[in-house]
């Protein structure tokens, strides 16, 4: 049985007085992309940032393999899980290598560096060359590495963010809305990328989508939420139908079989 990246017992969260979770459960299994769907205010962008230790539950825990998130320190997170977030800025004179290398922050010695020896910095610094290459190139980006990210179009500077939080070594990798205001090839090479991520490299992925068919399409699980409560999770083929979307959109819509999968007919 596959082992869960994420487990969430009895969650309960409000922003004020309004209620966003009331004794959530859930379970991110390793070794597969998770995509989070819903209509807004339904709490998927609640529950990932629950998951980014960016939130602090008011009751229940969010674990991180076996251990409580809210009990380790950002360092350790940001070994164990890469975030990317919706809306990100850089210095307009900052090149993508160096963007990407600032991924390597939580793998740097702490204290002074007279404290580490030669050889221990050395060792650090060749990871550290190695990990950014490596991600720049996965990512596509060795063409552009010596131009400034500001410079580079939305669906390049994406897969820069990405290739930043590849960097960092950590087998999970967590992506808010990564398609958004990009066109259609761009929203599609940046998912392709996330199922080669997860193929070839084995990296657990959860991400939040708005477009129901490219959620429906490039994940191996779904996690729909309604009105802050799962309304289903499981293989999109086993738990999506008309009557699913439904209750999470408010819609009734018809849903055909397209290569196996479920597609919405959203017009």
């Amino acid at each position: 049985m596959a082992s869960n990246v994420f487990t969430i017992t009895d969650v309960s969260f409000s922003f004020g007085c309004n209620k966003i979770f009331d004794g959530l459960s859930l379970q991110i299994p390793e070794g597969q992309v998770t995509t989070l769907i819903g209509a807004n205010g339904s709490g998927k962008t609640t529950l990932f940032n629950l998951m980014c230790k960016n939130l602090r539950p008011a009751a229940g825990t969010v674990f991180l393999r076996g251990a409580n998130v809210a009990d380790l320190r950002l360092r350790d997170f940001a070994k164990l899980v890469a975030i990317v977030h919706q809306n990100n800025t850089a210095p307009y004179d900052l090149t993508v290598e160096q963007l990407v290398a600032y991924g390597r922050f939580p793998h740097q010695p702490q204290g002074p560096l007279s404290l580490a020896s030669a050889t221990e910095r050395a060792k650090v610094r060749a990871e550290d060359e190695h990990m950014v290459a490596w991600a720049i190139d996965v990512c596509d980006l060795s063409e552009v590495a010596c131009r400034t990210v500001a410079s580079l179009s939305g669906g390049q500077r994406q897969r820069v963010w990405i290739a930043m939080a590849l960097a960092q070594g950590s087998k999970v990798l967590l992506l808010d809305e990564p398609t958004t205001y990009l066109d259609v090839k761009f929203q599609l090479d940046i998912l392709r990328l996330v199922r080669r991520l997860n193929e070839e490299f084995g990296i657990t992925v959860v991400m939040v989508l708005h477009d129901i068919n490219q959620a429906l399409r490039y994940s191996d699980r779904i996690v729909a939420l309604a009105d802050g409560a799962i309304a289903c999770q499981g293989a999109p083929e086993e738990v999506v139908d008309a009557d699913l979307i439904e209750r999470v959109y408010d819609v009734r819509l018809d849903v055909v079989q397209v290569q196996g999968r479920p597609f919405i007919m959203a017009v």
